[in-house]
């Protein structure tokens, strides 16, 4: 049966929900994902009463798709009985994201009435950050003696497969200490000859592997690296605690990378959708950076107030401060996401501070010359034509102009690239260096910088 290309609308989930003959026929033609997406836009209530009406088998299905938000409430609704099968049967790396989002008394009232070897691969997961190659790795993978032959290897993954997360890498283990052998593909096992030792299927490589506290990022680059479907974790005598597969780093950098966004956007990450979180946390959450921020531009005040003197003898330049400053931050910010992201993809390191400042002097000298002669340019044009009169000495206030944005620009060139490396050497995430946080610290520069020159090319003069 073809699947639903329209998804069902969280009211549709619910108004089904009241008759389970036609639910169970409208839930086969919907996508578990969608179901997901359904359930996310309904009330707590509501979307429990959905799930409890789903076929179990579907609604497994649901609770395994990561964008389900809100599974340790729909879990807490359920009747119990229910609950605990619905948890024993799901993946388990949602398993733990599942128990990571109830409360400690929730998650010890719960773990306790698992059969043993979901509250073993729970207890194990539990124990590794989220963002770790343990924290979101899987239990369930295919692994097989190392002295079977391929016959055995097929019939073993007909028998079990349906279990495993994945079946397109089978992990060989020793027989004597279980110590990781080598990976074999599928592709590999359904063409080789059926009475080999699995031992000798395909290449003879060294498996790529990581350690459970290994980042999420540096899993997504060695899968990316190696066009990997798979990646094997590994404790320190070499055995496989579990794998991590490409949907579970995909969902991982999608949170990861979510966070990021809103950190350039001076906040903190949402820890939940945007439609979903209550008034009160999006205010907590904007307002302390928001006053940072504010705290910050202050000083842009204070900046004005002191060359007060210089902006009642030249108004003029008043004109051009919003030019400056803009200027400035534009060219950090600029800066900013460039290093940040080149850190990310581990491009540069603390020890290429001095490479990067290298080229960002010069980056910003050719910027900022730039922005200077087309600033030069629009003075004298408008004067030229009459569209504005700046004065006698117009010509100096386009040198001024001109010569301040090359360096306000060049000083936003390297605060920007700078400043990611000074907060990662402080431990800090370099995604706080937002392009707010830029655009303040480089208006206060640039307001110093442009009066200075202005000082000493308008002086005797306009000054």
């Amino acid at each position: 049966m073809n699947k639903s290309a329209t998804p069902p609308t969280p009211e549709l989930l619910y108004l089904l929900s009241g008759d389970e003959d036609d639910f169970a026929t409208a839930c086969a033609d919907f996508l578990p994902a969608d179901i997901a997406e359904g359930l996310n836009g309904l009330p707590v209530e509501a979307a429990t009463r959905v799930v409890a009406a789903l076929p179990f088998h579907r609604a497994v299905q649901v609770f395994d798709e990561p964008q389900l938000t809100r599974r340790g409430e729909l879990v807490a609704g359920l009747e119990p009985g229910r609950a605990i099968a619905l948890i024993e049967a799901m993946s388990s790396d949602q398993q733990v994201e599942l128990f990571r989002e109830l409360t400690d008394e929730a998650r010890a009232r719960l773990i306790h009435v698992l059969d043993a070897p979901t509250r073993d691969s729970l207890n194990l997961l539990l124990r590794y950050p989220p963002t770790s190659a343990g924290g979101i790795m899987t239990t369930e993978f295919m692994s097989v003696p190392a002295g079977w032959n391929v016959d055995q290897v097929k019939t073993y993954i007909r028998e079990v497969g349906q279990a495993k997360e994945t079946v397109y890498a089978i992990y060989v283990l020793d027989q004597k200490d279980q110590r990781l052998r080598r990976v074999v593909s599928l592709k590999e096992v359904m063409l080789a000859d059926p009475g080999t030792p699995v031992i000798e299927v395909g290449e003879t490589r060294k498996p790529v592997t990581v350690r459970p506290l290994t980042d999420q990022e540096d899993v997504a680059r060695l899968i990316s690296k190696y066009d990997l479907l798979a990646i094997p974790v590994l404790d320190d005598s070499g055995r496989v605690l579990g794998i991590v597969t490409v949907d579970d780093i995909i969902d991982a950098l999608v949170s990861e990378t979510t966070e990021d966004v809103q950190k350039f956007g001076g906040m903190e990450a949402l820890d939940e959708p945007y439609m979903q979180i209550s008034l009160a946390a999006m205010v907590k959450k904007r307002a302390g950076w928001l006053c940072a921020l504010f705290l910050g531009e202050m000083l842009t005040a204070t900046a004005m107030g002191h060359f007060e003197a210089e902006i009642s003898k030249a108004v003029v330049l008043a004109l051009f401060i919003p030019l400056i400053i803009s200027s400035g931050g534009n060219s950090g910010s600029q800066a900013t996401s460039l290093i940040i992201r080149a850190m990310a993809l581990r491009e540069v390191t603390l020890p290429d501070w001095w490479r990067v400042a290298a080229r960002e002097l010069p980056s910003g000298l050719a910027l900022g010359s730039i922005l200077g002669i087309i600033g030069v340019a629009r003075i004298l044009l408008w004067q030229g034509i009459g569209w504005y009169d700046y004065g006698p000495h117009y010509g100096l206030v386009a040198l001024t102009v001109g010569t301040a944005l090359v360096g306000v620009v060049l000083f936003g060139s390297l605060a920007g690239s700078m400043l990611p490396f000074v907060l990662r050497r402080l431990g800090f995430d370099p995604a706080s260096a937002s392009a707010p946080f830029v655009a303040t610290l480089v208006d206060v520069t640039g307001l110093v910088i442009y009066f200075t020159v202005a000082l000493t090319i308008l002086r005797g003069t306009l000054l």
